[in-house]
């Protein structure tokens, strides 16, 4: 019996991904949590074998909770579940240690063979991402701007595009509205944009955001 974990913000996907593995032979779903505190919070009292968290949840940068996780327990498998589908998402996933990657609008199909491949400890990336990460291989190897952002620069980045104020983006990854200026200062100079405008064109124009405009 694989033991599994759920992270998402979102009531009615947990709900979903729950009904999926437990109409799978095999799988036991034996927690939940709805941001980046009770996912640590889950992780240290639960003992599971595989993780499915979303990377856009309240609170801690995706990427970062990765991290941590591994840190504090570097046995949990990690299955990365998001609407991102841009492969830069993926990679700075897979960086942290993440051991898959699945889109959301995939996850109906190829959840239960993403949770058997990871927990297996094997690596898990879905057919269209694969697709992405082939057709990378071919492109310019030139550093485009936004992949000279720091995990957390890049967070703030894509909060900013989204359309958030400095004091939003300050609640949410619990830091000062001094703090995230300064990343705003940071993420300018490293992008060479003139101001937050010019970050807005960009994230719409590589498709950094979701299709309705969110992180």
């Amino acid at each position: 019996m694989i033991r599994v974990l759920i992270a998402d913000d979102h009531a009615l996907v947990r709900d979903g991904l729950r009904h999926i593995l437990q109409n799978a032979n095999g799988f036991e779903v034996v927690g939940e949590a709805s941001d980046g505190v009770s996912t640590i919070a889950l992780i240290r009292s639960r003992q599971a074998e595989v993780l499915v968290l979303d990377l856009s949840m309240p609170g801690r940068n995706g990427v970062e909770l990765i991290k941590q996780i591994k840190d504090e327990l570097p046995a949990l498998r990690i299955l990365v579940l998001t609407m991102h589908a841009e492969q830069q998402y993926a990679v700075r996933a897979f960086k942290a240690g993440a051991s898959g990657y699945l889109t959301k609008e995939s996850a109906s199909a190829e959840l239960v063979s993403a949770v058997s491949k990871v927990a297996s400890g094997g690596v898990y990336v879905s057919l269209a991402m694969a697709e992405r990460f082939a057709q990378s291989l071919n492109e310019p190897t030139d550093t485009l701007p936004h992949q000279r952002l720091s995990d957390r620069e890049f967070d703030v980045f894509r909060r900013i595009a989204a359309g958030q104020t400095l004091t939003e983006i300050a609640t949410e990854l619990c830091v000062s509205s001094k703090t995230v200026s300064t990343y705003k200062t940071r993420i300018l100079e490293k992008m060479q944009m003139p101001h937050e405008a010019a970050l807005v064109r960009y994230a719409m124009r590589h498709k950094l955001l979701g299709e309705d405009g969110e992180i």
